[in-house]
């Protein structure tokens, strides 16, 4: 087991991963996350899991109470899948009185480099119970031809 991911924040990702464009934010858990101005903080790191099958890699992101029209899924580069959208907050009314605030709104972004074997013209997403998931098949891999070659004699 490695200390590195519990040193940056428990994250699972691995920080010498070189797929990930994950950026290590300094103020994350420190309680600045939420400071004023810093909005985008909170919400930035939606938890996302990427798993490699045979067929495709698979990734998916919890994103509880987002509708899929607040959620954008793109290519860029033509081999860096990003995940991003927007949870706006909730109208506070003058009477209101708050007495805890916990859940963050903000914009979030993740953004991944894939290895050359992914076909990214054919990426699918689908939003379910708050989860998204996005497959992005892989191009087969070429088994070598082997030619067996009779032996005269």
């Amino acid at each position: 087991m490695s200390i590195i991911p519990s040193f940056f924040g428990g994250r699972r990702t691995n920080v010498f991963d070189p797929f990930s464009l994950d950026v290590w934010d300094p103020f994350e858990g420190s309680g600045l996350a939420n400071a004023p101005g810093r909005d985008v903080a909170a919400f930035t790191n939606a938890k996302v899991d990427w798993r490699e099958t045979p067929e495709a890699h698979v990734f998916k992101a919890d994103l509880p109470g987002l509708k899929k029209e607040e959620v954008k899924v793109e290519v860029e580069d033509g081999n860096v899948l990003q995940i991003s959208g927007e949870r706006s907050s909730e109208n506070e009314e003058k009477s209101d009185k708050w007495h805890r605030v916990e859940r963050s709104s903000g914009k979030f972004m993740r953004r991944f480099r894939l290895p050359e074997n992914a076909k990214m013209e054919e990426v699918k997403a689908c939003m379910e119970n708050g989860v998204l998931s996005v497959m992005v098949p892989k191009i087969p891999e070429r088994k070598p031809e082997v030619k067996s070659i009779d032996i005269s004699g």
